[in-house]
């Protein structure tokens, strides 16, 4: 059994995280400072140091579980032997959206607070997280192309990234339920990426 001191200390390592997340994502990432996150933590900016070392343990506590049971999804996804590859990237990018949605709050905190590039192999663990789950977006839209020239791949995967996003920066401040949500727009979904694979074919010819 815990002790009361033991107790207080993970409530207030709590408390510190739930601060960091609310304010990183009202303000951004780069705008919030320690002090801040102490202050409405309750806690002086001296106590967080007793739990997270900097600002950036505090990114790492907050977005790797989450990351990391999305990228262990998609690579489920993709070493399905019963989807095709256009059916392996349909389901990949709705999980990616469904997931981004789903935590439309801290979404962009997950994926571009502290970002490096996608063409060189990142230090920070938060991006090796970010870059494993690109490559992977990658590797089946190499398998849907059939690309063999790596900056074209790169490029292409870029782009496909883009739309994804494109979608998250349209609906993330939408109120509607997202169930809800996902199953009305489904099919426009999955259209956009019939169109991009078809865009992106009659490019290769």
């Amino acid at each position: 059994m815990k002790s009361k001191q033991e107790q207080r200390s993970e409530e207030t390592k709590m408390l510190i995280l739930q601060s960091a997340a609310n304010l990183f994502a009202k303000k951004g990432y780069d705008a919030v400072t320690i002090r801040e996150i102490a202050k409405d933590a309750g806690c002086s900016h001296t106590a967080i140091y007793l739990y997270f070392k900097d600002k950036e343990t505090l990114l790492h506590q907050l977005s790797l579980p989450p990351l990391h049971q999305l990228q262990q999804k998609l690579k489920a996804i993709s070493t399905l032997d019963s989807l095709t590859s256009e059916s392996k990237l349909k389901e990949i990018s709705l999980e990616y959206i469904s997931f981004c949605l789903k935590h439309r709050n801290m979404y962009d905190i997950f994926f571009n607070a502290k970002s490096s590039r996608v063409d060189k192999k990142p230090e920070l663990e938060v991006n090796q997280l970010r870059f494993e789950i690109f490559e992977l977006l990658k590797s089946i839209i190499e398998e849907n192309l059939f690309i063999s020239n790596d900056e074209q791949l790169l490029a292409f995967s870029r782009i496909y990234y883009y739309q994804l996003n494109g979608v998250l920066s349209t609906y993330s401040y939408q109120h509607e339920p997202h169930d809800v949500l996902m199953e009305r727009l489904k099919p426009t979904f999955n259209l956009a990426i019939e169109v991009l694979l078809l865009g992106f074919q009659e490019k290769l010819k």
